[in-house]
């Protein structure tokens, strides 16, 4: 019933899927380095995606995507694949945390001197980097080192990065849209839509798997393109009865899913 093209895709699909998951497995296994850069530029797509969903409210991209990159790499290290569930549903709520954590966290509280202000970003891009090549959490001795800084002078823009300036919740943002601003109340613990979309994917993609073609026909043309029964019926050659009872073992396989999900 599916066209070629379809078919190709789904195989493609499929392989990239089996090669995540050897990554994965073998990761978990190993923490060999290599591969969590791979599993990096795979995913890196995630953290570009969320980066620019927060851009344009006061903090430049490349902070902000620094930052989901961290989120990034926390995910990666925590994810387990013997749980089931898709990395992505598992990375984006990380990445998303980090960031806004970011923006609660932005802006000095005393005005302290630029070269601390600027070590002090040089130290978090550190982090991030030393982070992938050591595969820990780097040492004070580790980021002066890579920065030809001494310890004592990373520790000085260290502490003093502790320091933030609380802003009210009225402040607002310049928004992608011309007749509408962003409130700092609705950025911070906002419901994100974009994970529910990601989450909703992974669920479906999975759950889709495990349908032949008439079923996964079946389940686009009537929830998806909104087609009625006797319609399907007639495009299918077969009983509207028979697209009736074929729907309701669908829905049987998706609420049994849900019930996995939800224990």
């Amino acid at each position: 019933m599916t066209s070629k093209s379809q078919e190709e895709r789904e195989t493609k699909n499929l392989k990239d899927k089996m090669e995540i998951k050897e990554l994965f497995k073998a990761y978990s296994e190993t923490k060999d380095k290599d591969i969590r850069n791979k599993l990096i530029e795979k995913h890196i797509y995630i953290a570009e995606i969320l980066s620019k969903k927060y851009a344009n409210r006061g903090i430049e991209y490349d902070d902000i995507y620094q930052v989901a990159c961290i989120g990034l790499i926390y995910a990666i290290d925590r994810y387990n694949i013997e749980k089931g569930y898709e990395f992505s549903s598992f990375a984006t709520p990380t990445i998303i945390g980090e960031i806004k954590k970011y923006f609660r966290d932005k802006g000095w509280t005393i005005r302290v001197p630029r070269r601390i202000q600027e070590l002090s970003k040089k130290i978090n891009n550190a982090k991030v980097l030393l982070s992938q090549q050591l595969q820990r959490s780097p040492t004070i001795e580790d980021i002066a080192n890579y920065l030809n800084y001494t310890e004592e002078e990373i520790l000085e823009a260290m502490e003093a990065s502790k320091v933030y300036t609380p802003q009210s919740l009225d402040v607002t943002y310049d928004s992608n849209s011309e007749d509408k601003d962003v409130n700092l109340a609705d950025l911070i613990g906002e419901e994100d839509e974009y994970f529910s979309k990601i989450e909703n994917n992974d669920f479906l993609t999975r759950t889709m798997e495990k349908l032949n073609d008439v079923e996964k026909q079946i389940l686009i043309e009537r929830y998806f393109n909104k087609k009625t029964q006797v319609s399907i019926a007639k495009d299918l050659e077969i009983s509207q009865m028979t697209v009736s009872r074929i729907e309701k073992r669908v829905l049987e396989k998706l609420r049994k899913e849900v019930d996995k999900i939800m224990m």
